[in-house]
């Protein structure tokens, strides 16, 4: 079955800067739109990023537009969120997914196959 597994997460400083990794095994990973989310307890997952199958194509969430870069490496079954000037907002458990529709979807409901998540917490 498919699975993804986060890492990269920690504790940082504001201004710092962090690169979340995603490794998919069990799936034709080439083929797959995959995402980026993040979610802090009591709120709605939230949209960050999506990266087309060849890696070609990104998409981002409007508030995430500028700091926040995805990518990917299919020859390692890999995605990555790469975080620049952390802010303590930015403090949330963030997942990554396969992504069935579109480069350009942002809807959760169109993901699927979610990691356990990591971690990130940025202290002021």
């Amino acid at each position: 079955q498919v699975q993804l597994v986060e890492s990269g997460g920690g504790l940082v400083q504001t201004g710092g800067s962090l690169r979340l990794s995603c490794t998919a095994s069990g799936m034709p990973f080439s083929i797959y739109t995959m995402g980026w989310f993040r979610q802090v307890p009591g709120k709605e997952r939230e949209f960050a990023a999506a990266i087309s199958p060849s890696g070609l194509n990104t998409y981002y969430s409007d508030s995430m537009k500028g700091r926040f870069t995805i990518s990917r490496d299919n020859d390692k079954n890999t995605v990555y969120l790469e975080i620049n000037n952390l802010k303590p907002e930015d403090t949330a458990r963030y997942y990554c997914a396969v992504g069935y529709g579109g480069w350009t979807e942002k809807r959760t409901a169109e993901y699927h196959s979610w990691g356990q998540g990591t971690q990130v917490t940025v202290s002021s």
